[in-house]
Order: C-alpha cells, then sequence, then structure tokens
C-alpha cells in the first residue's frame, strides 16, 4: 500500500546529533523508500541549521509562533527529505539543541511545543503539494504533537510515538498548561497531569494512537517500577498498543570489508592485522583477549563495575581500550586503571568516530554492562565486526545477542556472552567465560562467524514500522 509519514523529532544525522535518536530518525526514510512508505523529517533550524536551507522554499508559515514568526523550509540533505522550522527567537542560539553556555535553555518546554505544533499542524491540514497519513513523534520533544492532535483535531492523521530512552520526559510546570495551547479539562491524572506538572512525553503516552519502543524488551521493561521511571503505569495501561522495534545501524558506514585491511567471515587475517595495528597504536601487548568499550562514562552504561573486574581480567591476560566522556568520577577512575596496567589498558578520554571504527575492526570483544539500554547500536557494531559483544540481559541487548550458554553453543547459534544481574559478580564471570572461549580456536571462530552473520540493518525494522503505519492508516 504504502503512504506518507512525518516524522517529528529534534535531531537527525547528518545534520545534529547527541545521541542514538539521531542515528534512527535519519535512517528510517530511506530505509522506508523500498517499502513504499515516504518519509519527511521535521526539525528545528538550529544555528547551524539555518545556512544550509538558505535558499529552500518556504512551505509553512505562521506569523505567531510562541512571541515570533515561524516558517518551513523543505530541501534535502544526504538523501534525507527534510522540513526546517524556522524560527530564530526559539533556535537560532548559541550551544547544542538543548543547552547553551550557561546550561538548559529555560525555555525548552515552549521551544519543543512549537516543533510539535507545527508537526500537528502539517499533520492536520497538509502541505501544498503533501499531507501525511501518519505523524510519528520521537520522544519528549515531539510528545506534544500527538496531544494536539488528540485535542485540536487530527484530520484524519493518525499518530505513533517512539520512547527512545524514558529517563528524559520533558517537564513544566502547571501554570504553563494555557501557554501549551493544552486543554484544562485534560489536566488529570488519567491524562495530561503528571505528579503536579505536565510531561511532554506522558501527554504523547496517553493521546497517540500507538506507542512504539526500540527493542521488544525495553517496551515490556517500561511497565515495570526499576525501569518506566514514574511512567510504568501509563505505558502499562496502554499495552494492547505498546511494541518494541529493534533499530538497526547504518550497514554501508559500518561494513567490516570498507577498513584497511579489509577483512570478512572468509577473510579473517584482515582482523588479525588491525588488531595488531590497534595493539601498536595504543602500546598494549595483550596475551588473551583484547576487549573494548565505546561509551559514555556514566553508572547507567555500567562503567562504575570496570575497576571491579578489568583487574582480574588483565590478570587472566585480556586487555582493554576504552573511549569515551562523560561523568568526571568515572572519567578519573577510566585513567586510573591505564596507570595501573600499562601495555594492558589504554583510556582514550572524548570520542572519535574513524578511532570508534579501528576499535571495532581490531578489537575481540566489546563490552557493554548497561544498567539499562533501550535499544544500543555498540552491540551490533560488534556483531558486524565479529567483536564479540559481552552485554548484560538488558533491553536491547537482550534482544540482539545470543549468550554463550549450553544450549546456544551446542546449537551451535551464540554470538556473545550474556550476563544478569548487572552486578560486579556477574560481569567478572562473563569477563572470565570470554577468556575460556578465547582459548578455544575453532570455537571462537564460530563464534565470530554467528556474529557477524546476524542481520544488523534496517530491512527488517522498515518493514515493521511499514506494516504498523499500514495498520493505523487503514
Amino acid at each position: 500500500m504504502g503512504g506518507r509519514v512525518l516524522s517529528v523529532a529534534s535531531e537527525s544525522v547528518p545534520l545534529v546529533k547527541t545521541g542514538g535518536l539521531a542515528d534512527v530518525v535519519g535512517a528510517l526514510p530511506a530505509a522506508l523508500a523500498a517499502t513504499g512508505w515516504e518519509m519527511r523529517v521535521l526539525l528545528p533550524a538550529y544555528r547551524a541549521l539555518r545556512p544550509r536551507a538558505a535558499d529552500w522554499p518556504v512551505v509553512w508559515q505562521e506569523p505567531d509562533l510562541w512571541g515570533g514568526p515561524g516558517r518551513v523550509l523543505a530541501g534535502e540533505v544526504a538523501g534525507v527529505p527534510l522540513l526546517l522550522l524556522d524560527a530564530p527567537h526559539l533556535y537560532d542560539r548559541e550551544g547544542g539543541p538543548y543547552s547553551g553556555p550557561t546550561g538548559d535553555h529555560p525555555d525548552n518546554a515552549v521551544r519543543f511545543a512549537a516543533l510539535s505544533w507545527v508537526g500537528a499542524q502539517i499533520a492536520r491540514e497538509g502541505l501544498a503539494d503533501w499531507k501525511p497519513d501518519v505523524l510519528h513523534a520521537h520522544d519528549w520533544q515531539a510528545g506534544l504533537a500527538p496531544a494536539y492532535l488528540a485535542y485540536h483535531g487530527n484530520g484524519g492523521c493518525r499518530s505513533v510515538i517512539t520512547v527512545h530512552n524514558i529517563a528524559f520526559q520533558g517537564w513544566a510546570p502547571a501554570h504553563m498548561l494555557g501557554v501549551l495551547r493544552l486543554p484544562g479539562h485534560a489536566f488529570h491524572p488519567e491524562a495530561l497531569e503528571y505528579y503536579g506538572g505536565i510531561s511532554s512525553l506522558k501527554a504523547g503516552l496517553v493521546t497517540a494512537d500507538w506507542i512504539t519502543t526500540v527493542s521488544p524488551t525495553y517496551a515490556a521493561e517500561l511497565m515495570r517500577p526499576e525501569f518506566g521511571m514514574g511512567l510504568q503505569g501509563v505505558i502499562a495501561a496502554r499495552g494492547p498498543v505498546v511494541s518494541g522495534i529493534l533499530n538497526g545501524v547504518d550497514t554501508a558506514l559500518w561494513d567490516p570489508g570498507a577498513e584497511d585491511p579489509p577483512f570478512g567471515r572468509k577473510a579473517m587475517a584482515g582482523k588479525a592485522a588491525a588488531r595488531t595495528a590497534l595493539c601498536t597504536e595504543f602500546g598494549l601487548e595483550v596475551p588473551g583477549p583484547l576487549a573494548i568499550v565505546v561509551s559514555r562514562l556514566t553508572d547507567q552504561k555500567g562503567i562504575d563495575l570496570l575497576p571491579e573486574v578489568v583487574p582480574d581480567f588483565v590478570v587472566a591476560g585480556g586487555g582493554l581500550i576504552v573511549l569515551g566522556s562523560g561523568d568526571p568520577a568515572l572519567e578519573g577512575a577510566v585513567r586510573n586503571l591505564a596507570d595501573r596496567f600499562p601495555g594492558r589498558v589504554a583510556a582514550r578520554i572524548g570520542y572519535d568516530e574513524t578511532l570508534s571504527h579501528r576499535l571495532f575492526a581490531g578489537a575481540d570483544a566489546v563490552l557493554v554492562p548497561s544498567r539499562f539500554e533501550p535499544c544500543g547500536l555498540t552491540q551490533m557494531y560488534g556483531l558486524r565486526y565479529g567483536t564479540l559483544p559481552v552485554v548484560s540481559l538488558v533491553g536491547g541487548l537482550a534482544d540482539t545477542v545470543i549468550g554463550a550458554n549450553p544450549a546456544a553453543l551446542a546449537g551451535p547459534v551464540a554470538t556473545g556472552i550474556t550476563f544478569h544481574p548487572v552486578d560486579a559478580l556477574a560481569f567478572g564471570r562473563a569477563l572470565s567465560q570470554l577468556v575460556q572461549l578465547y582459548r578455544q580456536p575453532k570455537l571462537w571462530a564460530k563464534l565470530r562467524a554467528n556474529a557477524m552473520a546476524q542481520p544488523v540493518g534496517w530491512e527488517t525494522s522498515a518493514r515493521t514500522y511499514a506494516a504498523l503505519y499500514e495498520r493505523l492508516a487503514a
């Protein structure tokens, strides 16, 4: 059948990115094209984006969009069909999408209400030559878009909201209800009211026609208090319209065959050469498995467990390279590990996209000990490169890695190592298993081949999204 989808989000590759949300938003239009669905992405025209759209045609405008004029410009960047909301009084600012030099922008509630309002207007009324069948809102920044459709009329357009990370909920005080153009009659616990205030994410969750998350396990986890972060009851109440759809990775960008030297399932000598080059670059000599961590350095990612488990891993023959930044205390802990174990542990504080590719190309394993992980892409990069994931059994990690338990090894279908609960004891045992498997070359080669055979692209997920849109549009 096919149709048209308006994707409303605060970030998208290749224009602006602070996390995995941008990867999903930027990848979906091309992935959906093969299914017959045309997707356009509505983004704010942040300061850095305005020059890119200087000569784009104006396709929508409003004279008073929360304190100033707003207009929508239509164009395309790197194959992504874009609609940029140009409202300088809201978005032409120094800093990132959500914060400036002195912290979060104090009017973020209004800034992203405006994005949602315009998304709902376009969904309801259409543009001169294009009207969507479905509005797809992403996270709290677009959470009010389904609410505006529900309370101000949808014009025949259905809505879906995707929760990429429920930890961010878009809170505003109750007195802003009218300012945000929301109806007073809906300010009660079953609708907009949230602990005495307003959450734009909750508004989307209670009004959208469908709710998705970025993995099936995360969808189930969000109905539990340890993961739902106050919204578990809302999601559980809407259980029949909640589903999880895994993210994919850009297999052209993350392509083992494109590495220098190239390698693939049948040419793993290239991976050995990449490992040697990596050890030389970081001054390491590692007799056992060389592991990497490519991550934000936060407690959520389980980075605080590294000081407890790495010493025994090193004694057993392992080595580790950490690339990332985040909590200053955890940055210090990682540096301390490198100082304690020179030649076996190395750290690079910051982020380097080119280096991350070299790490996946040359490492034997990637460690992802997250306490919660909506989907995760790091473990998928590991699968793609034959860099075996060692992951906690949460969210998308549980949905994408088959642990090397006896049944999976006998299958043989194992693609990595899993552990639960998320503590130093379980993580340490998983690293012990990693060392033991590495010492069995034939079994290790089979695990690596299994990992690289796993489909991690967008094809399956795009078909699932297309089926959802078909169901909603019908």
